[in-house]
């Protein structure tokens, strides 16, 4: 490691809802950390299991645990719901005062030295905005199956941003594709976003990606959607879907995501209104099909670092002022 972090250099926002099976894993493993947070604030989203008890407790042994408590929803709700929760956390906290910011689920095995490693990286390569190791499920098998995020994202369920990056892409978006649509944003104004496949920072995603509501199913398809209201172009998802056919669940999970993207189509859904973006999407798209995405996001990354201007205020990072 060329620098040895200390706490106090980063915040961790955590919504939950629910979570009295895993919970335990994931404060287990935040406990652990050779790099503990200088603050982790873990967002009940009215909780009606035993998650608030188990918070309680962990209050007592993790000095650095502060519980926000929301009202109960009617449904849970993956994708707004979540980023909702994670703003009402946001909300509770001074950004500037940390030079990192974490996402992190409540659902999560994280090896121990995965937040000295992030910090790391971060401070080898000043453009790097957004990072993460790769996510793994356990089949019923007990094998560990790849969740497949590219290299070129950052894993939804334990983003970790540079403050200064997170400020000036907006925050997140608050809609299903909110953990596409940063990484994007963030390529656009010439910072990069990474995850890596290195064993020391694997971590284990108790809960299936996109099992988090009703089934796998109703997952993926609200992965189809998101897609879509990201801007996606059809030739994109359907090539996105081929290539996923043999991706656990095999044939159904991408099917359920192609369709749901038709289906928004079909039915006229609402799509992300922001003409600058889609047009930046589209062209990394056509660029991926015809050059592969390592090579597309060497070039974009090439063609975009003389925007890198980290203390520059952006139309986004304004909607985040109003939003936080």
């Amino acid at each position: 490691m060329s620098q040895s972090p200390t706490q106090g250099d980063y915040v961790v926002i955590t919504p939950a809802r629910d979570e009295e099976q895993f919970a335990e894993r994931t404060l287990a493993s935040m406990e652990r950390q050779t790099v503990p947070p200088a603050l982790w604030v873990v967002v009940d989203d009215g909780s009606s299991d035993r998650t608030p008890e188990i918070l309680r407790q962990w209050q007592e042994r993790l000095p650095y645990l502060r519980v926000v408590r929301r009202e109960k929803r009617k449904t849970r709700s993956v994708g707004p719901g979540v980023i909702d929760a994670f703003y009402a956390g946001l909300e509770t906290i001074e950004l500037d005062r940390y030079e990192f910011l974490c996402k992190l689920d409540l659902d999560l095995d994280i090896p121990p030295r995965y937040f000295e490693t992030m910090i790391d990286r971060m401070r080898q390569d000043p453009r790097l905005g957004t990072c993460s190791g790769k996510a793994y499920y356990p089949a019923p098998s007990g094998e560990l199956i790849s969740e497949g995020v590219g290299d070129e994202m950052s894993v939804g369920a334990m983003k970790f941003y540079r403050t200064a990056c997170f400020r000036q892409i907006g925050g997140f978006v608050r809609e299903v594709m909110w953990d596409g649509i940063d990484c994007h944003r963030a390529r656009m104004l010439g910072w990069k976003a990474r995850s890596w496949d290195d064993p020391d920072i694997r971590v284990t995603h108790l809960r299936p990606m996109g099992s988090s509501q009703t089934s796998i199913w109703a997952g993926r398809k609200r992965h189809g959607y998101g897609q879509y209201f990201m801007g996606t172009s059809l030739l994109y998802m359907t090539a996105s879907t081929i290539y996923r056919l043999p991706h656990p669940p095999v044939v159904l999970g991408a099917l359920a995501s192609w369709w749901g993207f038709v289906e928004s189509s079909l039915r006229g859904r609402p799509r992300l209104d922001d003409p600058e973006f889609r047009s930046f999407l589209r062209d990394y798209q056509r660029r991926a099909l015809r050059h592969g995405k390592r090579r597309t996001v060497e070039a974009i990354e090439q063609e975009r670092a003389h925007l890198f201007n980290p203390g520059e205020t952006t139309r986004w990072s304004e909607q985040l002022g109003a939003a936080a």
